[in-house]
């Protein structure tokens, strides 16, 4: 496992930060600040980038206790919210940086979205995929821990309930996985 080299930054009250408001076909209705999406269970957009080294290992983290949802829970995407006004794109490549403490990625390759109903509310969710060759720094305020996995060990991870993971994610990448299965069936 990887020891941790985070990347200070300073820090900001993500609550406020101002979302899209989106209905349930991912329309823009309106904007809302972050908290106040949560609290009212406002629509929003999230992205979700699986991160993968040269060696095609997979980030995996733990999410810091301070953030504002599945604190201290596992996470095998980085990402996070869509900005008011900004693209999935765009907020998947800033994310993946940002998480990551890198610069230069290459844009993230969009994969699916799908719209998440479960614990801790609903969002439309954007996955995406990257590679990244650089040593990561992730940030401190987003990570407490984290490493490259292998594909057997995460899904060992994912299945067997020995990490509590964030339950969007181990949804992504649930769904991720089936379309995975499918495709290598059809070749």
């Amino acid at each position: 496992m990887n020891a941790m080299n985070p990347v200070e930054r300073p820090e900001e009250n993500p609550a406020d930060e101002v979302l899209d408001v989106v209905d349930r076909r991912d329309r823009v209705t309106g904007q809302a600040p972050r908290g106040e999406a949560y609290a009212r269970g406002l629509l929003h957009r999230c992205v979700f980038v699986q991160a993968r080294d040269p060696e095609g290992r997979i980030f995996v983290h733990r999410r810091t206790a301070s953030k504002l949802v599945f604190p201290s829970r596992y996470d095998m995407f980085v990402g996070g919210v869509v900005g008011a006004g900004e693209s999935y794109a765009d907020a998947a490549l800033r994310e993946a940086e940002e998480e990551l403490g890198v610069t230069g990625l290459a844009a993230p390759t969009p994969l699916f979205t799908f719209l998440y109903e479960g614990e801790g509310g609903a969002w439309w969710s954007a996955v995406h995929e990257v590679r990244c060759a650089s040593p990561v720094r992730p940030q401190a305020s987003e990570v407490d821990w984290y490493a490259f996995v292998d594909e057997a060990e995460l899904a060992r991870r994912a299945g067997d309930g020995s990490w509590p993971w964030v339950p969007d994610g181990l949804e992504a990448y649930r769904r991720l996985a089936a379309d995975r299965r499918s495709a290598d069936r059809r070749q």
